[in-house]
């Protein structure tokens, strides 16, 4: 398995075993991811898949922790994940979930510099080690009114914690904002009909950059996903 390139996504998450409605099951788990933003990093795998792309899985994939992967009788399984929200503060209400195929196994004590091992995957833990793309990149819900963008940050990777942010319009140059309260940002800038970029700083250092996200017709109220994770 390559080295995963985040901490907790979320604090808690839900996961359903694919088959008959009558069979679902919501039950409590935890999630992180690895692989990359293009899910290379999970290709091969402890289920003897090889390229995932080519046999039909593209990157809605995840690998299990050895409560789940039951000596590889899961291989192939689906899931569909969900954020709690009564549990995590990461989640984004009204987030539908994410269905995903079991690839490779999250090993017991998986422990490398700056990510998620050494426990997560521990028995008896249920654990998803999904790839980047199915865990989706920063998103961005933009408030308020002209001279006055409130933004809350959300579904953020790595350490979770965002230390500082900065907010760029098609037309300037990158601004820092200031925390609001919790995971709300505000600008005081007037950026009506320009498009936004964003740049985030988590507490461990490290810097994304979310280029282009919302488009020049963005609206107030609005939440806009990027491609961009830590």
């Amino acid at each position: 398995m390559s080295k995963k390139l985040a901490l907790l996504l979320a604090l808690s998450a839900l996961f359903f075993l694919g088959g008959s409605v009558a069979a679902a099951q919501w039950t409590p788990a935890f999630a992180t991811f690895y692989g990359g933003s293009d899910a290379s990093g999970t290709m091969g795998g402890a289920c003897g898949y090889g390229n995932l792309y080519n046999a039909g899985y593209g990157t809605r994939t995840t690998a299990l922790s050895t409560a789940l992967f039951n000596n590889g009788t899961m291989c192939g399984a689906c899931f569909a994940i969900a954020c709690d929200a009564r549990r995590s503060r990461w989640c984004k209400p009204g987030a539908a979930s994410v269905t995903v195929t079991a690839t490779n196994l999250c090993p017991p004590n998986w422990a490398l510099s700056g990510d998620a091992g050494g426990g997560w995957c521990n028995p008896p833990r249920r654990h998803f080690d999904m790839s980047q793309p199915a865990s989706g990149g920063v998103r961005f819900t933009v408030q308020g009114h002209s001279y006055f963008e409130l933004v809350t940050v959300a579904n953020v990777g790595g350490s979770g914690v965002v230390a500082q942010a900065w907010i760029k319009g098609s037309a300037t140059d990158w601004m820092p904002m200031s925390r609001n309260w919790g995971a709300n940002w505000q600008s005081n800038a007037y950026l009506n009909g320009q498009g936004l970029s964003f740049r985030l700083r988590s507490d461990d250092g490290r810097v994304v950059t979310a280029y282009n996200v919302a488009p020049k017709g963005w609206w107030f109220g609005t939440t806009y996903t990027s491609n961009a994770q830590f």
